[in-house]
């Protein structure tokens, strides 16, 4: 079955992939946000009185995206590819560390893991609602 060159993917293409994706993407989040909270509580070395600015300056973004995420927001999803950037450099500084190596690649793997899954769900979330207005005006 072929489509023809700029022709959106058909419904029945799309909906598993965005099924995917969404879930894909909303476990990474999260395991990006438990590794980064498990990580400063138990394993990190910061000193008790900086402890919760640190939390707060690492979960604040995600936290900023969470209800978009759960919510499955296409733009949410989007900005979150922006947001990402800075775990995955965070990730790559820390897996030159010896004694963050494991935080370090966990975080780079989280965050990449994210970034695709968001991506691809942005992208065919654009195709699913060009298929469905395109559909809506044969109808007519």
């Amino acid at each position: 079955m072929t489509r023809a060159a700029g022709a959106p993917p058909s419904v029945d293409w799309l909906l598993p992939r965005l099924r995917i994706c969404r879930y894909l993407s909303l476990a990474s989040f999260c395991a990006l946000g438990l590794l980064l909270l498990v990580w400063n509580l138990g394993y990190a070395a910061v000193p008790r009185s900086l402890l919760w600015a640190v939390l707060a300056l690492q979960l604040l973004p995600l936290l900023l995206l969470a209800p978009g995420i759960i919510g499955g927001h296409p733009r949410t999803h989007s900005w979150a590819c922006f947001v990402v950037n800075l775990y995955f450099i965070q990730g790559v500084l820390a897996a030159f560390d010896p004694s963050k190596r494991l935080f370090g690649w966990l975080e780079i793997l989280l965050s990449l893991t994210l970034f695709t899954s968001a991506l691809l769900y942005t992208r065919w979330c654009a195709q699913y609602q060009r298929s469905g207005s395109i559909g809506e005006r044969r109808e007519e």
